[in-house]
């Protein structure tokens, strides 16, 4: 496996970071249990504690910083399936029974409460006594459902499972996909019927595509390749990378567009920098899992270059990565978001272990001790939502709701541990 060859090149590598006394090797198994201690000590256990619902075979709708439930919080199919994704990874990785148990709960959740047994998919929210709230089928929450599906088979052998992600696939495929303009219509009422550009969207602007959903889809159609293996899903995923690459990534600055038309027109000159390094990791896996060459050879430099630019650009002099700037790289939203530094310490990882450059070996440290420093919520467990450019913690967001989810930090550490050599 790639894995184990690229640690190996991390452990032999000296970097800036490494300590004199212990050397590269106990600088980077100190990294990695830090990280391990981290998932199993504080994220999963949250999560295992406060979100069941003790009552329902599903989840509280939200619930506040000190894990108290917010009882009044509508449900949302997103949460279910980032849950699901992450212990069904979890348990793959440890074995644990708690965690098979966990992602038993949401897979039954997920499939009873959430899936539109007449028109298939899955709806975007519930009341929180369970009936259907946001009936819409929005591409966002159906790629994190298809995400989730194909990792809880890889982990269980579930075959059911493996039948609602090839079926939702299928339902995509023939209602979303565009054939003309290439890439994927979003936002889609419960039979399917599209929604027209300019009408409210559950993930941002009223636009008709988004460099989110495509990023996340492309990470779904990864999974369910990788569970699969079915040729239509990766005849899919090299024209869904092709076009990532191709369209929304911008070449010259190496930022990617946010918002688009339809024929691909950008509606936005905003930058995320967050969803920059999310993309230089998750475009590298997509294409190493794909196979194609040539396709791998774009990524790999691609990953490096926009690793380099959010290192240079975005992170500030207190090691923190602002929510979202201008055009010019001025922060419109100086705020930081736990999940920019989560997805940032496994994006400049990878540009290491694709470039040997020891800069990136020491930014990925880096974030992952700013979180320590400013999101581990260390009286009440998980991690604050956000933090002010100052350091100032955001009180009032919960700590689990539909956004706020085990998988962003719950995957980066999983990645982590893995790339330093667990």
């Amino acid at each position: 496996m790639h894995y184990l060859r690229l640690a190996l090149v991390l452990v032999l590598v000296p970097g800036r970071l490494l300590s004199a006394q212990g050397g590269a090797e106990g600088e980077v198994a100190r990294f990695r249990d830090s990280v391990e201690d981290e998932l199993r000590g504080n994220i999963l256990p949250f999560w295992l504690e406060h979100v069941p619902h003790p009552e329902r075979d599903g989840f509280h709708g939200a619930v506040g910083r000190d894990g108290r439930p917010l009882e009044r919080a509508p449900r949302a199919a997103l949460m279910t399936s980032r849950i699901l994704w992450t212990f069904s990874a979890a348990y793959r990785m440890y074995g644990a029974d708690e965690y098979r148990a966990m992602a038993e709960r949401a897979a039954r959740d997920l499939e009873r409460n959430f899936r539109d047994q007449e028109h298939g998919g899955y709806f975007w929210s519930l009341t929180p006594a369970g009936a259907p709230l946001n009936d819409g089928k929005h591409l966002y929450g159906q790629a994190f459902a298809m995400y989730a599906l194909a990792e809880y088979h890889r982990a269980t052998g579930d075959p059911l499972a493996r039948a609602r992600a090839l079926e939702l696939f299928d339902l995509v495929e023939r209602h979303a996909a565009d054939r003309v303009n290439g890439g994927y219509l979003e936002s889609f009422t419960r039979d399917w019927r599209p929604v027209p550009a300019g009408q409210p969207s559950p993930i941002g602007p009223p636009e008709l595509k988004s460099q989110n959903t495509h990023l996340h889809l492309m990470e779904a159609f990864a999974s369910l390749l990788r569970a699969t293996d079915e040729p239509r899903v990766r005849a899919a995923q090299r024209d869904l990378i092709t076009l990532v690459l191709d369209r929304i990534v911008d070449p010259r600055s190496a930022h990617l567009g946010l918002f688009f038309a339809a024929v691909w027109t950008p509606r936005s000159s905003e930058i995320s920098y967050g969803h920059d390094i999310e993309f230089a990791w998750l475009v590298t896996e997509a294409a190493t899992e794909l196979g194609d060459t040539a396709l791998i050879e774009r990524a790999r430099p691609l990953a490096v270059r926009v690793a380099e630019v959010t290192l240079e650009e975005g992170v500030m002099e207190d090691g923190g990565i602002p929510y979202e700037a201008n055009a010019e790289g001025r922060p419109t939203m100086p705020h930081r978001e736990w999940w920019v530094p989560a997805e940032a310490a496994v994006g400049f990882l990878n540009a290491y272990q694709l470039s040997g450059d020891e800069r990136f070996l020491s930014a990925a440290r880096q974030q992952w001790d700013y979180i320590q420093r400013h999101f581990v919520d260390r009286e009440h467990g998980e991690w604050f939502h956000s933090v002010s450019a100052d350091g100032r913690v955001a009180m009032n967001h919960p700590k689990a709701d539909a956004w706020k989810c085990p998988y962003h930090n719950g995957r980066a550490c999983m990645e982590l541990v893995r790339r330093l050599g667990g």
